[in-house]
């Protein structure tokens, strides 16, 4: 039999974490209200682990087994991100955190806690209500016993995005991974967490550890890699139309682009900027390799596109769930939902793979250390 350690993937989406963990890890327990993203999981992963209601609903008496190696818990960022109206952990949808808190905690009262915790979500929450929903996480952890930490990463590292999120670790007093003294300022740990760290009160910054662990620097992929560059739909008029529509400085890297009269991918994405005290909506191009952070189609605006540099001219199309779906690290064969939106939404919504996949082996492996479960 092969060793398996085991999970608890909460606000499971398409099952994005369980991709990266991959085959050495074996789910006990999944949960997501989304009918899309749920039908999308169970037909990647079958029904057997997937509880489809919401967080709230859930009763500790329907997470089986005894105590999982890592609960992941990618939550609702949208009362957190910078992009919103920023109510915090108490908003609407990123309030589900302490549901989900409540089913650890009655999952400790069992003597079921997991070994680790895994908590995701934009890097936005470092200064979410002043940076105290980031101290609340931290001294939730800390009064739970677990030893804290957290890095920033960028699924840039590893696919073709700009993506970057805010990790918390919460890890048991024998925790095995590397630690380290206090950081300089550097991607994984900016400014912003080392404040946050800075601020936290003396009751959880004791549990506070830094980790030594870094990705290298260096992704293995370019945005020409994951796009159909043949695909039918390349559309000179989308292209000119998009070139109206951007901003100084996206115009000035298409320019540069076509001066080079090479053939060159980019992405573009639409931001509102303010222009003579007045909101405009402008396209920022890019022509780095990568595409910009993929976000939930709502309202239709922040649906990337792709621009198509060949010999002097420019021709534009959407970019495809598929290609969403490679820049989320997800193989070929991952079953998305049959609506483009729907599986917009997933990809939009989820955690990169790869990502995990390095968090598993770097920092959550060390941590749970040689203990196992069969399969």
């Amino acid at each position: 039999m092969t060793p398996q350690r085991t999970f608890l993937e909460f606000f499971a989406g398409g099952g994005m974490a369980r991709v990266g963990l991959g085959p050495r890890w074996r789910c006990l327990f999944a949960n997501d209200a989304d009918p899309a993203k749920c039908a999308s999981y169970r037909a990647n992963f079958g029904d057997g682990d997937l509880v489809e209601k919401d967080v709230a609903a859930v009763s500790v008496a329907e997470i089986p087994g005894g105590r999982a190696d890592l609960a992941w818990a990618s939550f609702p960022c949208q009362d957190i991100s910078l992009a919103g109206a920023r109510a915090g952990l108490r908003g609407q949808r990123s309030a589900a955190f302490f549901a989900f808190w409540s089913l650890i905690k009655d999952l400790a009262r069992e003597d079921r806690a997991p070994k680790t915790i895994v908590i995701e979500n934009v890097p936005g929450l470092l200064t979410s209500n002043a940076g105290a929903d980031f101290a609340v996480i931290v001294q939730l952890l800390a009064e739970a016993g677990y030893r804290t930490s957290a890095l920033v990463i960028d699924a840039r590292h590893f696919v073709p995005q700009s993506r970057a999120r805010l990790f918390i670790f919460g890890m048991g007093a024998q925790a095995r991974p590397v630690f380290r003294e206090r950081p300089q300022p550097d991607a994984f740990t900016p400014n912003a967490l080392l404040a946050a760290v800075d601020d936290l009160a003396p009751s959880c910054a004791w549990s506070w550890r830094w980790l030594a662990a870094r990705p290298e620097t260096r992704r293995n992929a370019d945005l020409c890699d994951i796009i159909d560059a043949d695909a039918p739909e390349w559309r000179a008029d989308l292209g000119e139309k998009a070139r109206a529509q951007m901003s100084e400085r996206g115009r000035a890297a298409l320019d540069a682009a076509l001066d080079a009269r090479e053939t060159k991918i980019g992405a573009a994405f639409r931001r509102i900027r303010r222009e003579g005290g007045e909101r405009v909506q402008r396209l920022e191009a890019r022509f780095d390799g990568l595409a910009g952070c993929l976000r939930t189609p709502a309202g239709g605006s922040s649906r990337q596109m792709l621009l198509l540099v060949d010999r002097g001219a420019v021709k534009a199309r959407l970019l495809n769930a598929r290609e969403a779906a490679r820049l989320m690290g997800l193989p070929d064969d991952y079953r998305l939902p049959a609506s483009e939106t729907a599986a917009l939404k997933l990809c939009g919504d989820g955690v990169a793979a790869p990502v995990v996949a390095w968090i598993a082996a770097n920092i959550i492996e060390p941590a749970v250390g040689d203990e196992a479960v069969a399969a």
